[in-house]
């Protein structure tokens, strides 16, 4: 059972094959998945479980253990996260197309931040177990997707990082 499965008022809608149309369609116009073929998707999709929640629940809980990614098919998340003081913030948004939870699917680290829904969201998740399940009998689709999640994670911390340095830089323009 994947940690998706205990949150409140998240209902399961089954695999994610009867959505397989509907994850083509989204995946069809994201970056993370523009390399694979519609056989790719279809196996990939296969491996992932689709769930409704309703507006204001928490998908993802910052600090929670983290074993599954999801895909947003429909509706919008807030991502939040608290600051120092433990005061939550919001980092931003995302709407259909958009992957969350990929940093903790990969290495199991606990969650970095929360999303909770905007409204009725549609979510594909895709958990650590059956990604290990996908690798092992889908290693070429496995593999890929991997290769995806590799490439987004990367670009992530390139912009997070020229983001600290341009904070560098502006506080040592203050300073002198």
């Amino acid at each position: 059972m994947s940690s998706i499965d205990k949150i409140p008022n998240v209902e399961y809608l089954g695999d994610a094959t009867p959505f397989v149309g509907r994850i083509r369609e989204i995946i069809e116009v994201i970056q993370l998945f523009e390399d694979f073929e519609a056989d790719e998707l279809e196996g990939l999709a296969r491996y992932m479980r689709c769930y409704r929640a309703p507006l204001g629940t928490e998908i993802i809980r910052e600090g929670d253990d983290g074993d599954f990614m999801l895909l947003l098919l429909d509706g919008a998340v807030e991502i939040v996260k608290k600051d120092v003081r433990g005061l939550p913030q919001i980092m931003g948004s995302a709407g259909p197309g958009k992957t969350l939870g990929e940093m903790s699917l990969i290495d199991g680290e606990p969650r970095f931040a929360s999303c909770v829904s905007l409204d009725t969201v549609e979510i594909a998740v895709l958990n650590r177990e059956d990604l290990s399940r996908m690798i092992t009998e889908e290693p070429r689709i496995g593999v890929k997707l991997l290769m995806e999640l590799l490439m987004l994670l990367n670009q992530r911390l390139r912009s997070v990082s020229a983001q600290l340095m341009d904070c560098v830089e502006a506080r040592r323009s203050r300073i002198r």
